[in-house]
Protein backbone atom coordinates (compact mmCIF):
# COMPACT_ATOMS: atom_id res chain seq x y z
CA UNK A 1 0.00 0.00 0.00
CA UNK A 2 1.24 3.45 -0.82
CA UNK A 3 2.34 5.72 1.99
CA UNK A 4 -0.68 7.72 3.22
CA UNK A 5 -0.30 11.49 2.86
CA UNK A 6 -1.53 13.23 6.02
CA UNK A 7 -2.00 17.01 6.05
CA UNK A 8 -1.77 18.54 9.51
CA UNK A 9 -3.37 21.96 9.99
CA UNK A 10 -2.31 23.05 13.46
CA UNK A 11 -0.10 25.24 15.62
CA UNK A 12 3.57 24.74 16.42
CA UNK A 13 4.77 23.81 19.92
CA UNK A 14 8.31 25.04 20.56
CA UNK A 15 8.67 22.48 23.36
CA UNK A 16 8.03 19.61 20.95
CA UNK A 17 5.40 17.90 23.07
CA UNK A 18 2.19 18.83 21.28
CA UNK A 19 1.04 20.61 18.11
CA UNK A 20 2.60 19.88 14.75
CA UNK A 21 5.72 18.46 16.38
CA UNK A 22 3.68 15.70 18.06
CA UNK A 23 1.61 15.27 14.91
CA UNK A 24 4.63 14.74 12.66
CA UNK A 25 6.16 12.19 15.03
CA UNK A 26 2.86 10.31 15.32
CA UNK A 27 2.17 10.16 11.58
CA UNK A 28 5.74 9.05 10.90
CA UNK A 29 5.70 6.29 13.53
CA UNK A 30 2.46 4.92 12.10
CA UNK A 31 3.74 4.77 8.54
CA UNK A 32 2.41 7.99 7.02
CA UNK A 33 3.97 11.02 5.36
CA UNK A 34 3.27 14.15 7.41
CA UNK A 35 2.72 17.55 5.76
CA UNK A 36 1.84 20.77 7.56
CA UNK A 37 -0.05 24.02 7.31
CA UNK A 38 1.07 25.97 10.37
CA UNK A 39 -1.69 28.14 11.86
CA UNK A 40 0.17 29.62 14.82
CA UNK A 41 3.63 29.76 16.33
CA UNK A 42 3.72 29.34 20.08
CA UNK A 43 6.45 29.85 22.65
CA UNK A 44 5.68 27.09 25.13
CA UNK A 45 7.24 24.43 27.30
CA UNK A 46 6.03 21.88 29.83
CA UNK A 47 4.94 24.66 32.21
CA UNK A 48 2.71 26.64 29.89
CA UNK A 49 2.32 28.89 26.85
CA UNK A 50 4.29 32.11 27.05
CA UNK A 51 3.42 33.67 23.68
CA UNK A 52 1.32 33.00 20.56
CA UNK A 53 1.81 34.44 17.07
CA UNK A 54 -1.12 33.69 14.77
CA UNK A 55 -0.19 32.99 11.15
CA UNK A 56 -2.23 35.09 8.67
CA UNK A 57 -5.10 33.23 7.04
CA UNK A 58 -3.73 33.75 3.52
CA UNK A 59 -0.49 32.03 4.49
CA UNK A 60 -2.35 29.07 6.00
CA UNK A 61 -4.33 28.68 2.77
CA UNK A 62 -1.16 28.98 0.69
CA UNK A 63 0.41 26.09 2.61
CA UNK A 64 -2.69 23.95 2.06
CA UNK A 65 -2.86 24.75 -1.66
CA UNK A 66 0.85 24.04 -2.09
CA UNK A 67 0.53 20.57 -0.57
CA UNK A 68 -2.69 19.62 -2.34
CA UNK A 69 -1.47 20.89 -5.71
CA UNK A 70 1.62 18.72 -5.81
CA UNK A 71 1.84 15.89 -3.27
CA UNK A 72 -1.85 15.29 -2.68
CA UNK A 73 -3.67 14.39 0.54
CA UNK A 74 -5.28 11.17 1.81
CA UNK A 75 -6.47 12.49 5.18
CA UNK A 76 -6.42 15.73 7.19
CA UNK A 77 -5.95 16.43 10.88
CA UNK A 78 -7.04 19.87 12.14
CA UNK A 79 -5.83 21.02 15.54
CA UNK A 80 -5.21 24.54 16.86
CA UNK A 81 -6.76 26.73 14.17
CA UNK A 82 -5.44 30.15 15.21
CA UNK A 83 -8.39 32.42 14.42
CA UNK A 84 -12.05 32.46 13.43
CA UNK A 85 -11.12 33.78 9.98
CA UNK A 86 -8.79 30.86 9.42
CA UNK A 87 -11.42 28.38 10.64
CA UNK A 88 -13.95 29.65 8.08
CA UNK A 89 -11.37 29.77 5.29
CA UNK A 90 -10.13 26.24 6.00
CA UNK A 91 -13.71 24.97 6.01
CA UNK A 92 -14.24 26.57 2.61
CA UNK A 93 -10.98 25.14 1.26
CA UNK A 94 -11.49 21.58 2.47
CA UNK A 95 -15.25 21.30 2.11
CA UNK A 96 -15.12 19.95 -1.45
CA UNK A 97 -12.47 17.30 -0.72
CA UNK A 98 -13.73 13.72 -0.47
CA UNK A 99 -11.17 12.62 2.13
CA UNK A 100 -11.31 11.84 5.86
CA UNK A 101 -10.91 14.86 8.15
CA UNK A 102 -10.25 14.57 11.89
CA UNK A 103 -10.92 17.73 13.88
CA UNK A 104 -9.43 18.10 17.36
CA UNK A 105 -11.25 21.19 18.77
CA UNK A 106 -8.29 22.59 20.70
CA UNK A 107 -9.33 25.24 23.22
CA UNK A 108 -6.92 24.88 26.14
CA UNK A 109 -3.40 23.43 26.37
CA UNK A 110 -2.58 20.66 28.84
CA UNK A 111 -0.95 23.34 31.02
CA UNK A 112 -4.25 25.25 31.17
CA UNK A 113 -3.30 28.04 28.76
CA UNK A 114 -6.06 29.24 26.43
CA UNK A 115 -5.46 28.53 22.73
CA UNK A 116 -8.77 29.68 21.19
CA UNK A 117 -10.86 32.79 21.80
CA UNK A 118 -14.67 32.91 21.82
CA UNK A 119 -14.98 33.84 18.13
CA UNK A 120 -12.72 30.98 17.11
CA UNK A 121 -14.66 28.48 19.20
CA UNK A 122 -17.90 29.73 17.63
CA UNK A 123 -16.39 29.05 14.20
CA UNK A 124 -15.70 25.42 15.15
CA UNK A 125 -19.21 24.56 13.91
CA UNK A 126 -18.00 25.07 10.33
CA UNK A 127 -15.09 22.68 10.83
CA UNK A 128 -17.24 20.04 12.51
CA UNK A 129 -19.62 20.02 9.55
CA UNK A 130 -16.84 19.04 7.15
CA UNK A 131 -15.16 16.59 9.56
CA UNK A 132 -15.39 12.82 9.50
CA UNK A 133 -14.65 12.79 13.23
CA UNK A 134 -14.46 15.41 15.99
CA UNK A 135 -12.44 14.50 19.11
CA UNK A 136 -13.38 16.69 22.10
CA UNK A 137 -12.24 16.03 25.63
CA UNK A 138 -14.93 16.37 28.28
CA UNK A 139 -14.56 20.14 28.92
CA UNK A 140 -14.55 20.73 25.14
CA UNK A 141 -17.64 18.55 24.77
CA UNK A 142 -19.40 20.69 27.36
CA UNK A 143 -18.38 23.89 25.59
CA UNK A 144 -19.34 22.67 22.12
CA UNK A 145 -22.78 21.57 23.29
CA UNK A 146 -23.20 24.70 25.42
CA UNK A 147 -23.80 22.41 28.35
CA UNK A 148 -24.79 23.63 31.81
CA UNK A 149 -21.59 23.87 33.81
CA UNK A 150 -23.33 22.93 37.05
CA UNK A 151 -23.73 19.36 35.78
CA UNK A 152 -20.23 17.94 35.29
CA UNK A 153 -19.73 15.43 32.51
CA UNK A 154 -18.26 12.11 33.59
CA UNK A 155 -16.48 9.76 31.21
CA UNK A 156 -18.68 6.90 30.05
CA UNK A 157 -21.78 8.31 31.76
CA UNK A 158 -25.19 8.43 30.11
CA UNK A 159 -24.93 12.21 30.00
CA UNK A 160 -21.61 12.05 28.12
CA UNK A 161 -23.28 9.82 25.54
CA UNK A 162 -26.24 12.21 25.29
CA UNK A 163 -23.98 15.23 24.69
CA UNK A 164 -21.86 13.33 22.16
CA UNK A 165 -24.98 12.20 20.30
CA UNK A 166 -26.35 15.75 20.33
CA UNK A 167 -23.10 17.09 18.90
CA UNK A 168 -22.93 14.34 16.28
CA UNK A 169 -26.53 14.96 15.24
CA UNK A 170 -26.10 18.73 15.03
CA UNK A 171 -22.85 18.67 13.08
CA UNK A 172 -23.21 15.49 11.02
CA UNK A 173 -19.82 14.26 12.25
CA UNK A 174 -18.88 11.27 14.34
CA UNK A 175 -17.75 12.29 17.83
CA UNK A 176 -15.09 10.68 20.01
CA UNK A 177 -15.66 11.92 23.57
CA UNK A 178 -12.29 11.46 25.32
CA UNK A 179 -12.49 10.57 29.00
CA UNK A 180 -9.06 11.52 30.29
CA UNK A 181 -10.30 14.60 32.18
CA UNK A 182 -12.72 12.58 34.33
CA UNK A 183 -11.86 11.39 37.82
CA UNK A 184 -11.14 7.79 38.62
CA UNK A 185 -8.72 5.04 37.65
CA UNK A 186 -10.59 3.95 34.51
CA UNK A 187 -10.61 6.11 31.37
CA UNK A 188 -13.57 5.63 29.05
CA UNK A 189 -13.61 6.96 25.50
CA UNK A 190 -16.97 7.00 23.71
CA UNK A 191 -17.34 6.99 19.92
CA UNK A 192 -20.73 8.13 18.63
CA UNK A 193 -21.51 7.92 14.92
CA UNK A 194 -23.53 10.59 13.15
CA UNK A 195 -26.47 8.15 13.11
CA UNK A 196 -26.29 7.73 16.89
CA UNK A 197 -24.61 4.32 17.08
CA UNK A 198 -21.92 4.13 19.75
CA UNK A 199 -18.91 2.16 20.94
CA UNK A 200 -16.75 2.49 24.05
CA UNK A 201 -13.17 1.69 25.05
CA UNK A 202 -11.99 1.40 28.66
CA UNK A 203 -8.45 1.58 29.97
CA UNK A 204 -6.68 1.85 33.31
CA UNK A 205 -5.29 5.34 33.87
CA UNK A 206 -1.52 5.49 33.38
CA UNK A 207 0.03 7.32 36.33
CA UNK A 208 2.24 10.02 34.80
CA UNK A 209 2.44 13.80 34.61
CA UNK A 210 3.92 13.55 31.11
CA UNK A 211 0.67 13.93 29.20
CA UNK A 212 1.44 16.95 27.01
CA UNK A 213 0.12 16.38 23.50
CA UNK A 214 -2.20 13.43 24.13
CA UNK A 215 -5.08 14.99 22.19
CA UNK A 216 -2.91 16.02 19.24
CA UNK A 217 -1.32 12.59 19.12
CA UNK A 218 -4.64 10.73 19.26
CA UNK A 219 -6.22 12.79 16.47
CA UNK A 220 -3.19 12.47 14.20
CA UNK A 221 -3.01 8.73 14.81
CA UNK A 222 -6.68 8.37 13.87
CA UNK A 223 -6.18 10.49 10.75
CA UNK A 224 -3.26 8.27 9.73
CA UNK A 225 -5.39 5.18 10.16
CA UNK A 226 -8.18 6.67 8.06
CA UNK A 227 -5.60 7.63 5.42
CA UNK A 228 -4.58 3.96 5.42
CA UNK A 229 -8.25 3.02 4.72
CA UNK A 230 -8.84 1.58 8.19
CA UNK A 231 -12.48 1.59 9.38
CA UNK A 232 -13.06 4.37 11.93
CA UNK A 233 -13.41 2.10 15.01
CA UNK A 234 -10.19 0.29 14.08
CA UNK A 235 -8.36 3.59 13.56
CA UNK A 236 -9.56 4.78 16.98
CA UNK A 237 -8.55 1.53 18.69
CA UNK A 238 -5.02 1.64 17.24
CA UNK A 239 -4.67 5.35 18.03
CA UNK A 240 -5.62 4.74 21.67
CA UNK A 241 -2.98 2.01 21.94
CA UNK A 242 -0.38 4.29 20.39
CA UNK A 243 -1.14 7.06 22.91
CA UNK A 244 -0.94 4.61 25.79
CA UNK A 245 2.39 3.24 24.54
CA UNK A 246 3.72 6.80 24.18
CA UNK A 247 2.63 7.66 27.73
CA UNK A 248 4.49 4.66 29.10
CA UNK A 249 7.58 5.56 27.02
CA UNK A 250 7.65 9.24 28.10
CA UNK A 251 11.26 10.40 28.49
CA UNK A 252 10.56 12.43 31.66
CA UNK A 253 11.55 15.83 30.29
CA UNK A 254 10.65 19.22 31.77
CA UNK A 255 9.33 20.42 35.11
CA UNK A 256 5.62 20.33 34.26
CA UNK A 257 3.43 18.34 31.88
CA UNK A 258 6.20 16.72 29.86
CA UNK A 259 6.15 15.25 26.35
CA UNK A 260 5.26 11.66 25.61
CA UNK A 261 7.64 9.14 24.05
CA UNK A 262 6.42 9.16 20.46
CA UNK A 263 9.54 7.35 19.26
CA UNK A 264 8.67 4.54 21.72
CA UNK A 265 12.28 3.99 22.64
CA UNK A 266 13.67 1.12 20.63
CA UNK A 267 11.20 -0.26 18.09
CA UNK A 268 8.46 0.70 15.62
CA UNK A 269 4.97 0.80 17.07
CA UNK A 270 3.82 -2.26 15.14
CA UNK A 271 6.44 -4.30 17.01
CA UNK A 272 5.42 -2.93 20.42
CA UNK A 273 1.66 -2.67 20.01
CA UNK A 274 0.86 -6.04 21.58
CA UNK A 275 2.82 -5.10 24.73
CA UNK A 276 0.78 -1.98 25.55
CA UNK A 277 -2.15 -2.23 27.98
CA UNK A 278 -5.67 -1.72 26.70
Amino acid sequence: MKTPRILIIAGSDSGGGAGIQADIKTVTMLGGHAMTAVTAITAQNTLGVQAVHVVPTDMVLAQIASVIGDIGVDAVKIGMIGSAATAHAVADELGALAIPIVFDPVMVATSGSTLADADTIAAFDRLMRIATLTTPNLPELEALTRSVRGEPVEAGSARTGELARALASRSGTAVLAKGGHAEGETITDTLVAADGGSQQWHGTRIATRHTHGTGCTLASAIATGLGQCMPLPDAVARARRFVRCALIAAPGLGNGHGPMGHALGVAPFDELEHRCPD
